[in-house]
């Protein structure tokens, strides 16, 4: 049985041989031929030497460099692309996924009842609160309004049967949300709960900006609702309107009084044209989004590997 592990990088270099060393003691614990592919995603540090370093004395590891920055998304589908393993492991370099949680894993994929185990925080510590809030707010509304459900807490860091792994791979959307996509594409997945692990060394390099575009684009990605909310939204002040209108009339015939209020007319007008703006914007979202899509471009770019007959663009 071989087991293949993807690891996104960006600037990472701080800590990859720690993180290497652990995920090799771990493996050595595991009856499994091991392929541990390392995705250097356009890092401005010293990860693409410390890579260098790792694979040239390991025959398990391998990597391949991107031409620029394409995003930890392309990073993940590069490695799903390439990886060759009846099983199939994502896991960041930070140390915040717990590389001995792996040995529970397999033991569960092999019983055969699932087709993916993933981990999923049971708490945040560690995090802003501001965050913290943010994250359980955007797992709740994601959960209302999609047809797909995702755990609150759950992580990118899960381990998949070929099946399922392949499964993925097909998915070549260009607006990736990993997330969605796991759920999506279906199959049993039994989710083990961990407590929250900070960083090791180095800083995120999520910021809250990031979360949320991140965020919104998997709201997007997976839901009609926002648009369903334009329409409606749409039909009640397109009533309201109506009522208004006939309220003047009514007014202006019975009491011979026309409506007074040049300054509230015009907060109205200001008003329906924010909404009206807004609800573009949602409807702008879906356009980009298909725009993107439709110009075909590739995920990622590699400028070199060491994996034999690796798919250097895809």
């Amino acid at each position: 049985m071989k087991l293949s592990i993807i690891v996104p990088c960006f600037n990472e270099g701080e800590g990859l041989k720690e993180f290497h060393q652990a995920l090799k003691k771990v493996l050595e614990t595991v009856n499994t031929e091991n392929e541990i592919l390392y995705i250097n995603d356009g890092s401005t540090d010293n990860t693409q030497a410390v890579l260098k370093e790792i694979t040239a004395s390991d025959p398990e590891a391998f990597y391949m460099t991107f031409s620029r920055n394409f995003g930890k998304e392309a990073a993940v589908y590069a490695g799903i692309c390439n990886v060759t393993g009846e099983y199939t492991a994502v896991m960041d370099a930070d140390m915040q996924d717990p590389p001995e949680m792996l040995v529970k894993m397999l033991e569960i994929l092999k019983q055969g009842e699932y087709d993916c185990v993933a981990a999923r925080r049971e708490d945040r510590t560690g995090e802003p609160p501001v965050r913290s809030w943010f994250a359980r707010k955007f797992y709740q509304v994601f959960n209302y309004i999609s047809d797909i459900k995702i755990p609150d807490g759950s992580r990118d860091f899960r381990v998949m049967t070929r099946q399922m792994t392949e499964a993925v791979a097909a998915m070549a959307e260009a607006n990736r949300f990993s997330k969605g996509i796991f759920e999506w594409v279906g199959f049993r997945t039994y989710y083990i709960p961990y407590e929250n692990r900070n960083r090791q060394k180095g800083s995120t390099k999520w910021s809250f900006r990031k979360l949320f575009s991140y965020g919104v684009g998997g709201i997007i990605g997976f839901s009609e609702a926002p648009l369903s909310f334009v329409s409606w939204f749409g039909i009640l002040m397109t009533a309201v309107a109506v009522v208004m209108l006939l309220f003047v009339i009514v007014r202006k015939l019975i009491f011979g009084d026309p409506v007074a209020g040049w300054a509230s007319t015009i907060c109205v007008i200001i008003f329906i044209g924010g909404l009206q703006l807004f609800c573009l914007g949602i409807i702008g979202q879906y356009v980009a989004r298909i725009f993107t899509e439709t110009k075909n471009r590739p995920h990622y770019i590699a400028s070199e590997s060491n994996l034999k007959d690796a798919r250097m663009i895809r």
